[in-house]
């Protein structure tokens, strides 16, 4: 397990709602996909996720994801990212989804 966190420092991360509107791997990496994601009031972001080859980017388009959209942006291979893809830990990292279909941003 790693280290514990504080109630108030978990709190601090926004999670949102976001809607894959476009999936294109990056081609001078081994795992990147660059997902452009519409999350409503809030705007698209370009967020970089480690997720590929277990995903293809079909696999994702047009869907609903768990996004972090407050972390400070970070290049990834000279590009940068506005955010984080929430995944389960295993193997094949699954995207966490929403239970239903949410507006984005929410």
């Amino acid at each position: 397990m790693k280290q514990l966190v504080r109630y108030e420092d978990f709190a601090k991360l926004d999670l949102r709602v976001g809607k894959v509107v476009e999936c294109v791997r990056k081609e001078d990496s081994n795992k990147l996909l660059r997902l452009t994601v519409d999350f409503g009031a809030e705007g698209m972001r370009n967020i970089l996720s480690g997720i590929y080859p277990t995903h293809q980017p079909e696999d994702l388009l047009g869907k609903q994801f768990i996004f972090v959209i407050n972390l400070e942006p970070r290049k990834l291979m000279g590009e940068e990212s506005q955010g984080m893809l929430l995944c389960t830990d295993d193997e094949k990292l699954l995207p966490l989804k929403p239970k239903s279909k949410s507006a984005p941003g929410t």
